[in-house]
């Protein structure tokens, strides 16, 4: 009987037993994580090193001993963490994911001047599929070529060697023991001057890659896992309406709150900008608050703490995250609360409440490739304003000047400051271009924002209502060679934590508020912040909690008649800037 011939071979001794042996480089798993950590200590830290060794001078010993014992730490430092999770199955796959993630944390890192804090990784992790397709432009093809595809190539040619399991466990164990010692006493041959460093400039250490990103990674990922195990905490449970909403029977009232994307005061013309982009606002008996401190430098940190009642200013991030926020409290007390979304989501700050998209409206010449021009949020506004009922809350979430490509945030007609960038990859322009551009997506938040009051206008004699408008974060636009936004807020330049914010009022709203708009005029001129629109939301809608504290609310003092409050007392310190 045929029998097939049977070809015998060697066990395998990796992973990848198919790899021609001409062309397999056999190695440790000790010696492939060495190799991977001194390569990423050397081609992935270049932002670390920079930063550390900002303040000394190359001329000095001192300096290059620093820098050794910082490369010492950081190869060290890498080793331990990947050795303890590494084995002859997983290194490869572990490292070919981690060298990837790598060489695009190093291009955002260097183009954009983020840190990769835990704040940044869950803006990271909350970018939409529009916004990241943005990021990804062509010049990030050779650097991926270099950090990511050339090392893979190396990678995939290694042959791990397979040790009996006594012997691998002893090596193992000894290759901890001086990767310890090692990391240990570079520490401390530099312990003064780094640890001053790091005590001085804690953000520093978000930029040492990859440790950055795994460890925020973990924390975001342990603070979602316990935010997800436990009911979101209730606030203003004895939220109830005021005295004045017995007028809504018959004079509906309508708040309107839009929350502006990424635009900073600095080049807002209501503010004294040099260039006029805020040319229909400006025509408008609006007004507006021109020293504004924002609550963070990005969407995921500044939108949950603009909705909460403490802030910026005892900030905690998770008791905002996992509590209820200002739209529960006033739905809680009957306002229609609803939420209109064009960009990432409401971030938790409208679960379970009424809300919808304008990416779901599907207005014809108003959205293309997934992005929306801001008009979409003015849809249907009419026929709100037409069958309005009782008290509203309705807050429009902008898309604004949402970066980097500030060109598509607003139509042909807009694009008025010229030549403007035209290119998601910001280092392909001019600084000049990059502003241009920027100032017309800035014309278009005025011509949204102005239209929506004129229609509020023209319904005033039959709905009273209101307009805030106050954006979420600033910008860097190339200053100090910054670019966009997401630096931690205790360093961030003052371009990326002032930001516009203004009010508009229908006369019958200030006559059942009892508002004196000249005396929120002369309020306007002082400092305030994102802390005071939760309180000062609560009062303008009239709803009364003992959550609510009359000290921050910016209307408080401007009224004739102020509505009595449940709690008189005013906190223990309150001030207006951060």
């Amino acid at each position: 009987m045929f029998r097939p011939a049977l070809r015998l071979q060697r066990p395998a001794t990796s992973e990848t037993p198919d790899l021609p042996q001409r062309f397999a480089i056999p190695a440790t798993v000790e010696q492939v994580l060495l190799v991977a950590s001194l390569f990423w200590a050397l081609a992935a830290n270049r932002l670390f090193f920079g930063a550390a060794l900002k303040d000394r001078g190359l001329a000095d010993p001192a300096s290059w001993g620093f820098a050794l014992a910082l490369g010492v730490l950081l190869v060290a430092l890498h080793f331990l963490l990947l050795a303890l999770v590494s084995n002859r199955w997983t290194v490869k796959p572990l490292l070919a994911v981690l060298t990837v993630a790598t060489a695009f944390a190093t291009f955002f890192m260097k183009s954009y001047s983020v840190f990769l804090d835990p704040s940044m990784l869950r803006n990271v992790l909350r970018t939409d599929v529009h916004e990241a397709r943005e990021l990804f432009t062509w010049t990030l093809l050779p650097h991926l070529l270099i950090y990511a595809v050339l090392p893979l190539l190396l990678l995939w040619r290694v042959r791990v060697v397979q040790r009996p399991w006594r012997r691998a466990a002893l090596v193992r164990l000894g290759a901890l023991l001086l990767a310890a010692v090692a990391a240990v006493g570079a520490l401390m041959a530099v312990f003064q001057p780094f640890s001053s460093l790091m005590r001085n400039h804690k953000e520093v250490r978000y930029l040492i890659t990859p440790a950055n990103y795994l460890w925020s990674l973990g924390a975001v990922v342990a603070a979602d896992a316990k935010g997800a195990a436990l009911p979101r905490q209730a606030i203003g449970t004895d939220a109830r309406p005021g005295p004045s909403w017995a007028a809504t029977a018959t004079r509906p009232r309508l708040l309107v709150l839009v929350v502006g994307e990424t635009a900073r005061a600095a080049n807002w013309g209501l503010n004294g900008y040099a260039r006029q982009t805020t040319p229909e606002l400006a025509q408008l008996p609006v007004i507006p608050f021109k020293d504004v401190t924002a609550c963070g430098t990005n969407t995921e940190v500044s939108l949950p703490c603009m909705f909460a009642p403490v802030g910026r200013r005892d900030y905690d991030e998770s008791r905002i995250r996992g509590s209820e926020g200002l739209l529960h409290v006033a739905a809680r007390a009957g306002v229609a609360v609803h939420w209109r979304d064009n960009q990432s989501g409401c971030k938790g700050v409208c679960d379970g409440l009424p809300n919808d998209s304008v990416e779901s409206l599907k207005l014809p010449g108003l959205c293309a490739e997934g992005r929306c021009l801001d008009e979409g949020l003015l849809q249907g506004l009419d026929q709100r304003l037409a069958s309005a009922k009782g008290v509203q809350l309705l807050v429009l979430h902008q898309l604004g000047n949402h970066g980097p490509s500030y060109f598509r945030r607003y139509p042909a007609a807009f694009n008025r400051f010229t030549p403007a960038c035209e290119s998601d990859d910001l280092r392909l322009c001019s600084r000049e271009q990059i502003v241009n551009a920027y100032d017309n997506a800035l014309l278009y938040t005025d011509h949204v924002v102005a239209r929506l009051i004129r229609q509020l206008q023209a319904s005033a004699g039959q709905v009273d209502s209101a307009v805030i408008y106050a954006s979420d974060h600033g910008e860097s636009l190339g200053e100090n060679n910054l670019f966009l936004h997401g630096i931690p807020h205790a360093i961030a330049p003052d371009v990326q934590t002032k930001v516009p914010m203004l009010m508009w009022f229908s006369p019958g709203f200030t006559q059942a508020l009892g508002l004196d708009t000249a005396c929120l005029q002369r309020r306007a001129a002082e400092p305030a912040s994102h802390d005071h629109l939760f309180h000062t939301l609560l009062g303008l809608l009239d709803v009364r909690s003992s959550v609510q504290e009359p000290r921050w609310d910016l209307t408080q003092d401007c009224r004739s008649t102020p509505p009595s409050m449940v709690n008189s007392a005013p906190p223990a310190a309150a001030t207006a800037a951060h």
